[in-house]
């Protein structure tokens, strides 16, 4: 009787950590997934679209819906294992932050501070995503509870690692589809945003020129991440953690006594934990989890929640321009975006088109990185209030 108790308690533990589990499913839906996981591989393998995430995702997601196959089974699923020691909690994507740091170049930023509001101004699509979440709930067969809102809206910031960071601690039942939809939209920043940026800009604005950025010293580098780290300590402690691995990473990159550690991170460490990750992102791509309204759901939120972060971002480079004498080009606002540099060399992209002299790569750095700073204060916020 006591043994029958206890495998009832497991199993009513592990429905409350996945509402999924145990859930049978047809063989067919299985075979489907198969197909979609190819698709990720072809997407990142023939269309070069973020394929260091996609093409591990894509495999995961094939080798877990194997029938029989069983990499996806705990306790001893290879599948299983990477995500329940990595992915399921926070320790990969915080390793994934902190190889962000060691690759980052803060100085656009210090030599132009201003620009970082245009990087807080993208993480309004952030928290605008809760209204359309709202919204969606009045659809039948689609039900988001507050925390899954907001772990939905992080992807408003086109930031995989913080994605899964959020999701695993409000909604891990729905981590999978909202890493995915979040690395997807990061891939596909060179087709989403140059619309959006022709539509909301003039000829004229286009073709602003800026001038060429300060040289920053060492000194002020090195000082920056301890600034930042001290900073969310006082203000927002439960974004410490993403921005205090950020601020780690960097430092050690630009205190320069460290160049052995500087170089691991960025290279052989970031490259096997992209791996890890991409793989237990992957494994929770099985049918009871994809095949559903509110799966659907999440991929047309987080689309409105790309689109409206690039449109704030834009429309606040415009409106500063009301007040400064110096204009900025209001193309480096869609960089506000955390999807690191590619944002920003769409900016410089779609500027040359325009003006071919007209490098915008470094002012677009800014804001870029100053959204990655925003999007892991708008987690911060999620968490503290519903975590």
């Amino acid at each position: 009787m006591a043994l029958e108790e206890v495998q009832n308690a497991a199993q009513h533990s592990a429905a409350a950590v996945d509402p999924f589990a145990g859930k049978i499913v047809p063989g067919w839906q299985k075979l489907a997934m198969i197909a979609i996981g190819f698709l990720i591989v072809y997407l990142g393998a023939a269309r070069g679209f973020e394929p260091l995430l996609l093409i591990p995702i894509g495999f995961g997601t094939i080798l877990v819906n194997i029938p029989g196959a069983g990499m996806g089974d705990a306790p001893h699923g290879m599948l299983h294992i990477i995500y329940s020691s990595g992915v399921g909690n926070e320790f990969f994507p915080m390793l994934i932050f902190m190889g962000i740091g060691a690759m980052t170049d803060f100085g656009p930023l210090i030599a132009n501070p201003k620009l970082a509001l245009l990087g807080g101004a993208a993480q309004f699509g952030v928290f605008f995503t809760l209204f359309g979440v709202a919204l969606m709930n009045l659809i039948p067969g689609i039900d988001y509870n507050m925390k899954q809102a907001c772990a939905i809206a992080i992807i408003g910031g086109a930031d995989g690692p913080t994605s899964i960071y959020v999701s695993g601690k409000l909604a891990p039942e729905m981590m999978a589809v909202i890493a995915v939809a979040a690395y997807s939209y990061m891939a596909l920043v060179p087709m989403i945003q140059p619309p959006i940026m022709k539509l909301l800009t003039t000829k004229k604005e286009r073709h602003i020129t800026m001038d060429q950025l300060r040289t920053v010293s060492p000194i002020e580098k090195t000082l920056f991440p301890m600034v930042m780290l001290i900073l969310s300590i006082l203000l927002l402690p439960p974004a410490a953690p993403l921005i205090g691995m950020l601020a780690f990473g960097n430092f050690v990159k630009e205190c320069g006594v460290v160049t052995r550690l500087s170089k691991t991170m960025e290279n052989e460490l970031m490259n096997i934990v992209s791996i890890l990750l991409s793989l237990g992102v992957g494994s929770q791509m099985t049918p009871e989890k994809i095949m559903n309204m509110n799966s659907i759901g999440i991929i047309f939120l987080g689309l409105f929640a790309f689109a409206v972060a690039t449109s704030a971002g834009l429309l606040m480079a415009k409106f500063m321009n009301l007040f400064l004498r110096k204009k900025i080009n209001p193309l480096i606002g869609s960089a506000g975006v955390s999807a690191v540099p590619m944002a920003a060399r769409v900016s410089n992209k779609v500027g040359m088109e325009y003006d071919p002299s007209n490098f915008l790569l470094m002012h677009a750095m800014g804001p870029n990185v100053a959204g990655v700073i925003g999007t892991a204060i708008a987690a911060g916020v999620f968490i503290a209030t519903y975590g």
